[in-house]
């Protein structure tokens, strides 16, 4: 489907769009968390990349990446319009995780990227749970 404006007002109208971050995700990991007890997790802890949760007493920092914005290989979620630009996209979103996963490891951390599917499968949180005790 064409675009209704031209480049140059589809840019400012899409400038003016503001990031409310991925809370739905992070809410949903909290009751997880909570639930199975685990305690002194941070959010927004300045680290590199800024993981959705750290445990800096243990240097574990957790990242839920969505499937759509980081290109999940289960959901397939992909934009019916501009191709090109969203595949651009996920692969600098790629390509920035795994520059940050390094600069973390090499600081001494334990990175853990979930999926943002994985938090509705129990096997995945149970796998997530155990990674975290």
């Amino acid at each position: 489907m064409a675009d209704r404006v031209d480049k140059e007002t589809r840019s400012r109208i899409m400038s003016a769009v503001r990031s409310r971050g991925n809370f739905s995700t992070e809410l949903r990991m909290i009751k997880i968390l909570r639930k199975n007890h685990i305690k002194g997790w941070r959010r927004h802890y300045s680290l590199p990349g800024s993981p959705d949760f750290c445990w800096p007493k243990d240097k574990i920092a957790l990242f839920v990446d969505g499937c759509f914005w980081h290109g999940c290989p289960r959901c397939k979620k992909v934009s019916k319009s501009n191709v090109t630009y969203w595949r651009e996209k996920i692969i600098t979103n790629r390509t920035r995780d795994k520059r940050v996963n390094k600069i973390l490891k090499k600081k001494d951390w334990k990175v853990i990227r979930i999926w943002e599917c994985q938090l509705r499968s129990n096997r995945s949180i149970r796998h997530i749970v155990g990674l975290l005790r």
